[in-house]
Protein backbone atom coordinates (compact mmCIF):
# COMPACT_ATOMS: atom_id res chain seq x y z
CA UNK A 1 0.00 0.00 0.00
CA UNK A 2 1.22 3.28 -1.08
CA UNK A 3 2.36 5.25 2.33
CA UNK A 4 1.48 8.90 2.54
CA UNK A 5 3.00 11.88 4.57
CA UNK A 6 1.89 15.68 5.48
CA UNK A 7 4.18 18.54 4.61
CA UNK A 8 3.49 21.12 7.60
CA UNK A 9 4.25 24.71 7.47
CA UNK A 10 4.40 26.86 10.69
CA UNK A 11 2.37 29.64 10.96
CA UNK A 12 2.49 32.53 13.75
CA UNK A 13 0.46 30.19 16.02
CA UNK A 14 3.48 27.63 16.70
CA UNK A 15 6.35 29.57 18.38
CA UNK A 16 9.66 27.69 16.67
CA UNK A 17 10.92 27.56 20.13
CA UNK A 18 7.99 24.70 20.74
CA UNK A 19 8.49 22.78 17.70
CA UNK A 20 10.72 20.22 18.72
CA UNK A 21 8.33 19.60 22.27
CA UNK A 22 5.80 19.32 20.02
CA UNK A 23 7.41 16.77 17.75
CA UNK A 24 9.01 14.94 20.15
CA UNK A 25 6.08 14.53 21.60
CA UNK A 26 4.34 12.64 18.50
CA UNK A 27 7.47 10.62 18.06
CA UNK A 28 7.20 9.41 21.84
CA UNK A 29 3.47 8.22 21.64
CA UNK A 30 3.45 7.29 17.91
CA UNK A 31 6.25 4.54 19.90
CA UNK A 32 4.37 4.66 22.61
CA UNK A 33 0.82 3.05 20.97
CA UNK A 34 -0.69 5.75 20.31
CA UNK A 35 -2.13 6.19 16.89
CA UNK A 36 -0.65 9.82 15.78
CA UNK A 37 0.99 11.77 13.01
CA UNK A 38 4.78 10.76 13.51
CA UNK A 39 7.45 12.59 12.38
CA UNK A 40 9.77 11.88 9.74
CA UNK A 41 13.20 11.90 10.35
CA UNK A 42 15.86 13.82 7.75
CA UNK A 43 18.78 11.97 6.59
CA UNK A 44 20.59 13.88 9.57
CA UNK A 45 18.27 12.82 11.98
CA UNK A 46 16.28 16.24 12.48
CA UNK A 47 13.05 16.85 11.91
CA UNK A 48 12.62 20.35 11.72
CA UNK A 49 13.40 22.13 7.82
CA UNK A 50 12.65 25.35 6.29
CA UNK A 51 10.31 25.54 3.14
CA UNK A 52 9.73 28.92 1.61
CA UNK A 53 11.16 31.00 4.63
CA UNK A 54 9.01 28.84 7.03
CA UNK A 55 9.66 26.26 9.41
CA UNK A 56 8.40 22.70 7.98
CA UNK A 57 8.40 19.03 9.20
CA UNK A 58 6.77 15.92 7.49
CA UNK A 59 5.03 13.46 9.21
CA UNK A 60 2.64 10.29 8.56
CA UNK A 61 -0.75 10.19 7.77
CA UNK A 62 -3.48 9.19 9.65
CA UNK A 63 -6.35 7.53 7.89
CA UNK A 64 -10.24 7.89 9.19
CA UNK A 65 -12.16 11.07 9.75
CA UNK A 66 -13.38 13.25 12.17
CA UNK A 67 -17.04 12.54 13.08
CA UNK A 68 -19.93 14.98 12.92
CA UNK A 69 -22.75 13.24 14.87
CA UNK A 70 -21.54 12.14 18.21
CA UNK A 71 -22.78 8.92 20.03
CA UNK A 72 -22.10 7.82 23.05
CA UNK A 73 -19.84 4.92 21.73
CA UNK A 74 -17.72 7.91 20.37
CA UNK A 75 -17.25 9.16 23.68
CA UNK A 76 -16.43 6.35 25.12
CA UNK A 77 -13.66 5.73 22.49
CA UNK A 78 -12.24 9.25 22.98
CA UNK A 79 -12.04 8.83 26.87
CA UNK A 80 -10.17 5.36 26.39
CA UNK A 81 -7.63 7.51 23.98
CA UNK A 82 -7.35 10.54 26.15
CA UNK A 83 -6.47 8.27 29.17
CA UNK A 84 -4.20 6.36 27.57
CA UNK A 85 -2.59 9.13 26.19
CA UNK A 86 -1.73 10.12 29.36
CA UNK A 87 -0.10 7.30 30.59
CA UNK A 88 1.81 6.78 27.09
CA UNK A 89 3.14 10.51 27.77
CA UNK A 90 3.99 9.91 31.56
CA UNK A 91 7.55 9.50 30.67
CA UNK A 92 7.97 11.75 28.07
CA UNK A 93 11.09 13.88 29.37
CA UNK A 94 10.23 17.16 28.05
CA UNK A 95 7.78 20.09 29.34
CA UNK A 96 5.67 23.06 28.30
CA UNK A 97 4.21 25.62 30.49
CA UNK A 98 0.42 25.65 29.73
CA UNK A 99 0.17 29.85 28.98
CA UNK A 100 -4.03 29.45 28.90
CA UNK A 101 -4.37 28.43 32.09
CA UNK A 102 -5.76 30.29 35.06
CA UNK A 103 -2.78 33.26 34.77
CA UNK A 104 -3.38 33.17 31.18
CA UNK A 105 -7.02 33.42 31.71
CA UNK A 106 -6.89 36.72 33.09
CA UNK A 107 -4.62 38.41 31.21
CA UNK A 108 -6.39 37.55 28.07
CA UNK A 109 -9.48 38.44 29.94
CA UNK A 110 -8.64 42.22 30.37
CA UNK A 111 -7.12 42.33 27.02
CA UNK A 112 -10.99 41.67 25.81
CA UNK A 113 -12.90 43.28 28.51
CA UNK A 114 -13.77 46.53 27.55
CA UNK A 115 -15.40 44.64 24.46
CA UNK A 116 -16.91 41.68 25.75
CA UNK A 117 -20.48 42.96 25.88
CA UNK A 118 -20.26 43.45 22.20
CA UNK A 119 -20.42 39.43 22.04
CA UNK A 120 -23.21 39.04 24.57
CA UNK A 121 -24.71 41.85 26.54
CA UNK A 122 -23.62 40.98 30.80
CA UNK A 123 -20.65 39.23 29.48
CA UNK A 124 -17.67 41.07 30.93
CA UNK A 125 -19.41 40.96 34.49
CA UNK A 126 -19.86 36.89 33.96
CA UNK A 127 -16.27 36.34 33.24
CA UNK A 128 -14.87 38.85 35.61
CA UNK A 129 -16.93 37.13 38.26
CA UNK A 130 -16.18 33.38 37.17
CA UNK A 131 -12.43 34.39 37.03
CA UNK A 132 -12.69 35.70 40.73
CA UNK A 133 -14.42 32.51 42.03
CA UNK A 134 -11.73 30.35 39.80
CA UNK A 135 -9.08 32.14 41.78
CA UNK A 136 -10.37 31.13 45.20
CA UNK A 137 -11.32 27.67 44.36
CA UNK A 138 -9.00 26.31 41.72
CA UNK A 139 -8.14 23.10 42.22
CA UNK A 140 -4.09 22.44 43.18
CA UNK A 141 -1.47 19.55 42.95
CA UNK A 142 -4.24 17.03 41.25
CA UNK A 143 -2.28 14.27 39.34
CA UNK A 144 -0.30 15.72 36.10
CA UNK A 145 1.68 15.53 32.73
CA UNK A 146 1.74 16.03 29.09
CA UNK A 147 -1.93 16.36 28.29
CA UNK A 148 -2.89 17.25 24.90
CA UNK A 149 -4.98 20.17 25.59
CA UNK A 150 -7.40 20.45 22.88
CA UNK A 151 -8.89 17.12 22.05
CA UNK A 152 -12.04 18.34 20.12
CA UNK A 153 -14.05 16.21 17.63
CA UNK A 154 -12.10 17.71 14.46
CA UNK A 155 -9.01 16.40 15.84
CA UNK A 156 -9.88 12.71 16.62
CA UNK A 157 -10.27 10.40 13.75
CA UNK A 158 -12.63 7.43 13.38
CA UNK A 159 -12.70 4.34 11.12
CA UNK A 160 -16.26 3.64 11.43
CA UNK A 161 -16.95 4.26 15.37
CA UNK A 162 -13.47 3.28 16.64
CA UNK A 163 -11.13 5.74 16.82
CA UNK A 164 -8.12 5.27 14.35
CA UNK A 165 -5.72 8.36 15.29
CA UNK A 166 -5.18 11.79 17.15
CA UNK A 167 -4.01 14.75 15.46
CA UNK A 168 -3.30 18.47 16.44
CA UNK A 169 -0.86 18.80 19.03
CA UNK A 170 0.31 22.18 18.98
CA UNK A 171 -1.86 23.07 22.51
CA UNK A 172 0.07 20.23 24.37
CA UNK A 173 1.25 21.32 27.71
CA UNK A 174 2.21 20.08 31.18
CA UNK A 175 -0.93 20.11 33.11
CA UNK A 176 -3.68 18.07 35.30
CA UNK A 177 -4.95 14.88 33.54
CA UNK A 178 -8.46 15.49 34.62
CA UNK A 179 -8.57 19.28 33.56
CA UNK A 180 -7.64 17.91 30.02
CA UNK A 181 -10.56 15.20 30.85
CA UNK A 182 -12.84 18.08 31.50
CA UNK A 183 -11.56 19.98 28.36
CA UNK A 184 -13.21 16.44 26.40
CA UNK A 185 -15.65 16.32 28.04
CA UNK A 186 -17.03 20.09 27.55
CA UNK A 187 -16.27 19.41 23.65
CA UNK A 188 -17.61 16.32 23.15
CA UNK A 189 -20.77 15.51 25.30
CA UNK A 190 -22.92 18.64 24.75
CA UNK A 191 -26.61 18.10 22.88
CA UNK A 192 -27.14 21.96 22.23
CA UNK A 193 -26.95 24.03 25.92
CA UNK A 194 -27.40 20.46 28.25
CA UNK A 195 -24.96 18.47 29.01
CA UNK A 196 -25.73 14.40 27.77
CA UNK A 197 -25.04 13.04 31.10
CA UNK A 198 -25.42 9.70 28.89
CA UNK A 199 -22.41 10.84 26.68
CA UNK A 200 -20.30 11.79 29.98
CA UNK A 201 -20.66 8.53 31.62
CA UNK A 202 -19.56 6.84 28.54
CA UNK A 203 -16.53 9.24 28.30
CA UNK A 204 -15.74 8.96 32.07
CA UNK A 205 -16.12 5.30 32.44
CA UNK A 206 -14.02 4.79 29.53
CA UNK A 207 -11.07 7.08 30.58
CA UNK A 208 -10.98 5.00 34.23
CA UNK A 209 -10.57 1.68 32.50
CA UNK A 210 -7.36 2.97 31.38
CA UNK A 211 -6.08 5.00 34.64
CA UNK A 212 -8.86 5.45 37.15
CA UNK A 213 -9.66 8.64 38.60
CA UNK A 214 -8.59 9.43 42.67
CA UNK A 215 -10.76 10.98 45.11
CA UNK A 216 -9.05 14.65 44.39
CA UNK A 217 -9.79 14.49 40.85
CA UNK A 218 -12.87 13.61 40.94
CA UNK A 219 -14.20 16.19 43.75
CA UNK A 220 -11.95 19.39 41.76
CA UNK A 221 -13.93 17.96 38.28
CA UNK A 222 -16.74 20.43 38.45
CA UNK A 223 -14.68 23.35 38.70
CA UNK A 224 -12.37 22.02 36.13
CA UNK A 225 -15.11 21.59 34.04
CA UNK A 226 -15.77 25.38 34.62
CA UNK A 227 -12.58 26.38 33.70
CA UNK A 228 -12.44 24.44 31.14
CA UNK A 229 -15.19 26.37 29.58
CA UNK A 230 -14.08 29.46 30.43
CA UNK A 231 -11.14 29.11 28.59
CA UNK A 232 -12.30 28.80 25.19
CA UNK A 233 -15.32 31.33 25.43
CA UNK A 234 -12.33 33.31 26.14
CA UNK A 235 -10.18 32.50 23.45
CA UNK A 236 -13.19 32.23 21.04
CA UNK A 237 -14.19 35.91 22.28
CA UNK A 238 -10.63 37.33 21.28
CA UNK A 239 -10.73 35.36 18.13
CA UNK A 240 -13.63 36.83 17.33
CA UNK A 241 -13.09 40.59 18.07
CA UNK A 242 -9.99 40.34 16.56
CA UNK A 243 -10.95 38.42 13.43
CA UNK A 244 -9.60 39.96 10.33
CA UNK A 245 -11.77 39.75 7.62
CA UNK A 246 -8.55 38.42 4.96
CA UNK A 247 -8.28 35.65 7.31
CA UNK A 248 -9.30 32.34 5.60
CA UNK A 249 -10.34 30.82 9.31
CA UNK A 250 -13.73 31.52 10.02
CA UNK A 251 -13.79 32.05 13.93
CA UNK A 252 -15.66 29.98 16.42
CA UNK A 253 -18.83 31.20 17.75
CA UNK A 254 -17.84 31.71 21.90
CA UNK A 255 -21.41 31.84 22.70
CA UNK A 256 -21.79 28.14 22.35
CA UNK A 257 -18.94 28.34 26.11
CA UNK A 258 -20.90 30.40 27.72
CA UNK A 259 -23.94 28.02 27.53
CA UNK A 260 -21.61 25.52 28.66
CA UNK A 261 -20.11 27.46 31.68
CA UNK A 262 -23.76 28.89 32.68
CA UNK A 263 -24.80 24.91 33.00
CA UNK A 264 -22.02 24.18 35.03
CA UNK A 265 -22.53 27.10 36.94
CA UNK A 266 -25.69 25.43 37.82
CA UNK A 267 -25.20 22.12 37.58
CA UNK A 268 -22.82 19.38 39.10
CA UNK A 269 -22.00 16.58 36.71
CA UNK A 270 -20.55 13.81 39.45
CA UNK A 271 -17.93 11.38 38.86
CA UNK A 272 -18.42 7.71 39.66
Amino acid sequence: MEQKYILTLYEKRVKEEELPFFLGLMQHLATHGITCPQPIARKDGGFISEVVGKKAAIVSFITGKSRSVLRPEHCGGVGAVCAKLHVAAADFASTRENSLSLAGWKTLAAKIAPRLDEVQHGLQQLVQQELEFLEANWPQNLPGGVVHADLFPDNVFFLDDEVSGVIDFYFACSEAYAYDLAITLNSWCFDGRECNLTKAKQLVTHYQKHRPLNDAEKQAFPILLRGAALRFLLTRAHDLLHHENSALVTPKDPLEYVAKLKFHQMNTVKLA
